[in-house]
């Protein structure tokens, strides 16, 4: 089953479509008319101006096997094309949204901001030896970006114009695999197995002093993390794909008590739809749990738990990041 997701034009909209209630989103002109589709290019897609859209970073490279652009979806879920042209834009990895703009993780060793019509407006310029992953704003309004060569985390200012700050030694864990901020402040870290097969499956949390918190540990033999993110609710989520690496490899998405770190249930997709490879987590503007994997966007009702459906299905997408945008 492929979701539609569509936002109707008034400040009245409803939410409600057959399956229940979730919320849906189009792509809509500055002017209220909808896109063209199957346009696939910035002065179609990005120049007009976007109300709402989902964006889903496509890598590239040894180990990414995608796109390496940052792709824009219709309400019906078909490819309309990248959302920004910009030639910085390589092997996209990261993503994050402050002060109504896009922050893009770059393989090329930058950090971009975008506007709403894929404009960089902002930039860190080339940072040797960056080597980007997943992107995270912090208590303190800084951007966090997890580096994937160094095994480090480094903060940026949102202006992006002065230096980033390597807020741990390097390397913290042998291969960071996405982190996030707890509402008290407290990082939690996911710590799995890099492309070389290197590395370790857990998940890590410090306090707003960076010390590890001792009391919070996950005790779980089924997980091998890619992603995490923090639920409405305050708990780690976090997906998986374990054994990492394998033809048969079981991907789920896992949910650990935000105290203790114990681990409260397991959100799987129907076999079906080629659930595999899964990389980045997302809440959506709707509450529900959105995650991208090698070929699919899938959604989960949070609240219950339930398997929602496809919302993307695009072979060889290899999905890092998604995040709704406009």
């Amino acid at each position: 089953m492929r979701l539609d997701w569509r936002r109707p034009v008034g400040p009245t909209a409803s939410f409600l479509i057959g399956i229940g209630f979730i919320a849906t989103y189009t792509l809509v002109c500055a002017d209220g008319a909808k896109y063209q589709e199957g346009c696939a290019n910035e002065q179609c897609i990005a120049a007009a101006g976007v109300v709402m859209a989902l964006l889903v970073t496509s890598a590239s490279g040894a180990n990414g096997a995608g796109r390496g652009k940052l792709l824009a979806f219709s309400d019906n879920g078909e490819l309309l094309g990248s959302f920004s042209e910009d030639a910085r834009i390589v092997d996209p990895r990261g993503l994050g949204v402050d002060d109504d703009l896009l922050f893009l993780n770059s393989g090329s060793n930058r950090i971009l901001a975008l506007d709403d019509r894929g404009r960089v407006v902002r930039e860190t310029g080339a940072l040797q030896g960056l080597d980007p992953g997943g992107g995270n704003f912090g208590p303190d309004g800084r951007y966090y970006v997890g580096l994937r060569a160094a095994r480090t985390i480094m903060a940026f200012p949102p202006a992006l114009g002065g230096a980033g700050e390597a807020i741990f030694p390097s390397p913290v864990v042998p291969f960071p695999r996405g982190f996030a901020f707890g509402s008290d402040g407290t990082l939690f870290l996911a710590s799995g197995i890099g492309p070389s097969g290197d590395g370790d499956d857990t998940i890590l949390a410090f306090d707003p002093e960076l010390a590890i918190k001792s009391t919070w540990k996950v005790e779980d033999s089924a997980l091998s993390p890619l992603d995490l993110a923090i639920a409405p609710n305050g708990n780690v989520i976090v997906s998986s794909e374990h054994p990492f690496g394998d033809p048969d490899a079981v991907a789920t998405v896992r949910e650990y008590d935000r105290a203790d770190g114990k681990l409260v249930r397991v959100f799987a997709a129907d076999r079906r739809v080629g659930f595999r490879k899964p990389r980045g987590l997302r809440f959506g503007p709707d509450g529900k749990l959105y995650c991208v994997a090698r070929d699919v966007v899938v959604a989960f009702d949070f609240a219950s738990g339930k398997y929602l459906g496809t919302v993307v299905e695009l072979p060889g997408i290899n999905g890092q990041a998604l995040i709704f945008f406009g």
